[in-house]
């Protein structure tokens, strides 16, 4: 890894201890050149339990004293979607580089102001689509820019679990839809952010249908039962802008978190002369047209930094930190594939159009 003249060890903040105890601190503390030296979290003993686990020195009051710390270089915010835009212009507003959770923010007009004030401070500001950085994603990619499948006409997104399927399983911000909760903003960021950056283009038209199937949650303390304000299904269509790879293309996304039988993080594209597909458990498969048969493509091995779940959300991130500490260490504001906030922003625009489409029942256009 190439390092900064200096030898300086990059160092990381994080804010949150739930999602960056499984992944992201796993992910940094595999990198070479790099220290998690600072976590803070909503909930204190959390944040000193994850704290000891991992050998991290010091333990914020809040995410505001991380912020101010003169060794933290990156600050990750790990926190629910409502939270994002506060403490990320904050990060920003210190000179600090960023790495924020997806959904972006709560909104376009969020996400927007966040872009405008990552391109005034000038420094690394990505938004956290690990699966950009899986093996078989490139390696689809560089195929249907050489040609591989011809004109694209339609891509295929499926996701599906059952970890919030259980009943008893608590209330918590997942379903507060005013702190940003939900299957939209959780999974359907990373199928718009895929399809727009597997075909270079753009959704113009959107088609949505999200559904409540656990209409209520035990409370945490009480046990009283809490409304659910949030999706726990999401059933997609889109149009795309036509580009050099797609010609009057359509999409479909179907996100579940409630349905039970084997995990699924499933994309196919179609076009005209075949058909490309990638698997959950990283197997790219290729089908000329008039083959009648899906043939695997030789991929690389994605590897998973020790302690990690494993997954493709794990796989994806354990080379996305790499890619993130070898940037900050040769001093580039920029890292070649990652979702800059600008793509954060460009994905927020389709979340809102799809959250207006299921609110008027028609066809949104992005505006």
């Amino acid at each position: 890894m190439k390092r900064s003249s200096n030898d300086k060890t990059i160092g990381i903040g994080i804010v949150g201890a739930g999602f960056a105890r499984t992944t992201q601190i796993p992910g940094f503390r595999n990198c070479n050149g790099a220290r998690v030296v600072a976590i803070t979290s909503r909930h204190r003993e959390h944040a000193e339990s994850v704290a000891t686990e991992f050998g991290i020195e010091h333990v914020a009051n809040d995410w505001k004293d991380l912020v101010a710390r003169d060794d933290v270089d990156l600050v990750s915010v790990v926190t629910p979607p409502a939270t994002h835009m506060e403490i990320t212009l904050a990060a920003l507003e210190r000179g600090k580089a960023v790495l924020c959770e997806k959904p972006m923010a709560m909104n376009a007009a969020e996400a927007r102001r966040m872009t405008d004030r990552a391109r005034e401070a000038d420094v690394l500001a990505l938004i956290d689509h690990e699966l950009r950085f899986l093996s078989n994603r490139r390696k689809m990619r560089a195929m249907l820019r050489g040609g591989a499948i011809g004109t694209v006409r339609h891509c295929n997104y499926v996701f599906r679990s059952d970890y919030r399927g259980v009943l008893d399983r608590p209330w918590d911000w997942w379903s507060d839809v005013t702190m940003g909760g939900g299957t939209l903003g959780a999974i359907g960021s990373h199928a718009v952010d895929s399809f727009r950056w597997l075909l270079g283009t753009e959704v113009s038209e959107v088609c949505g249908l999200l559904s409540t199937h656990v209409a209520e949650r035990p409370d945490k303390t009480s046990g009283t039962m809490r409304r659910v304000t949030t999706d726990d299904d999401a059933k997609l269509m889109f149009r795309f802008a036509d580009s050099a790879l797609t010609k009057n293309a359509t999409g479909a996304v179907a996100l579940s978190v409630v349905e039970s039988g084997k995990l699924q993080n499933q994309l196919e594209v179609y076009g005209s002369s075949g058909a490309l597909m990638v698997e959950e458990t990283g197997e790219l498969w290729h089908s000329p047209a008039g083959s009648g048969a899906w043939r695997a493509v030789e991929v690389d091995q994605d590897v998973i930094a020790p302690g990690m779940r494993e997954g493709s959300w794990s796989r994806g991130f354990t080379a996305f930190s790499s890619a993130i500490v070898a940037a900050l260490s040769a001093g580039r504001k920029s890292v070649e594939g990652a979702a800059s906030f600008e793509d954060g922003y460009r994905v927020q625009l389709v979340l809102d159009a799809v959250r207006a489409s299921n609110e008027s029942r028609c066809w949104t256009r992005i505006q």
